[in-house]
């Protein structure tokens, strides 16, 4: 999440704020995606520039104590609207057809990611400068409460009012289960994030069913987490994340990305 090479989050603002404003991964002559080596400036983006951008698109909002929030009627907001819009219908499918299920059929789920896809990072970033540190997210969530994804609780209340399981699925590290499940209860959103429906990575004790035990990529252990609730009973009908690697390995019967132009997690 930040421009250290510990971080095991890759900071692309500039190829993400392109992306955001719908110019494709790189504008015109850029670096292409395989992380090349610029030949000359040009192919790089303004780094200010692309920061300003980001903040344009979230519709930057500054409150008396200078903490950054995202508007609501942004272009951000915008193009979640428009994502929910189709979840939504497809949810609806769902839900009348589950009333005709044969008995024994399997549960319909949605997995979410967490960090902006349920509860938006953007105040958090702003306060870091776009520069995590595993530390000062600690702080932060131990502390501040971050706000829900606009429209988000509203969409994921009503599935589960539907019979529709809920499940979160986070790449955050198990010691932030308490302060996460505080933060997810306070931004709004009433299905249970207990034990069996929340799931952190544990680096210590990593569960059996993932094969790649504390070496898992972001796509072996959100997709193999998604194969284990398919397990217990389920079929994930949706699954929505703000990271590609939220939706890959598969495990989900529609995949919904949310727009998320601030850092790349592979």
């Amino acid at each position: 999440m930040s421009l250290s090479l510990k971080s095991t989050r890759v900071r692309v603002a500039a190829t993400t704020a392109a992306l955001a404003v719908g110019a494709g991964l790189y504008t015109a002559g850029a670096a292409s995606a395989d992380h090349a080596v610029p030949r000359t400036d040009k192919e790089i983006p303004n780094l200010t520039q692309v920061q300003d951008k980001i903040k344009a698109f979230y519709g930057d909002t500054v409150d008396a104590s200078g903490q950054h929030y995202a508007s609501p009627d942004s272009n951000y907001a915008k193009q979640l609207a428009d994502i929910q819009k189709k979840a939504k219908a497809q949810l609806e499918n769902v839900v009348s057809n589950n009333r005709h299920a044969k008995k024994g059929a399997k549960k319909p789920a949605i997995v979410l990611d967490v960090d902006d896809t349920t509860l938006l990072t953007y105040n958090y970033e702003l306060q870091q400068g776009f520069r995590f540190t595993p530390e000062s997210q600690d702080a932060y969530l131990k502390s501040t409460d971050m706000t829900a994804v606009f429209g988000m609780p509203k969409l994921v209340n009503w599935a589960k009012s539907k019979g529709i399981e809920v499940f979160f699925v986070t790449g955050r590290d198990e010691h932030q289960r308490d302060w996460s499940v505080r933060n997810l209860k306070n931004a709004g959103y009433k299905p249970a994030a207990d034990a069996s429906h929340f799931f952190l990575k544990n680096k210590k004790t990593p569960p059996a069913y993932l094969a790649c035990g504390a070496k898992c990529t972001t796509v072996e252990y959100k997709a193999g987490t998604r194969k284990y609730i398919e397990s217990k009973g389920f079929e994930i009908v949706a699954n929505f994340g703000d990271q590609y690697s939220d939706l890959q390995g598969g495990y989900a019967k529609h995949t919904y990305k949310l727009p998320n132009p601030m850092y790349f997690l592979p």
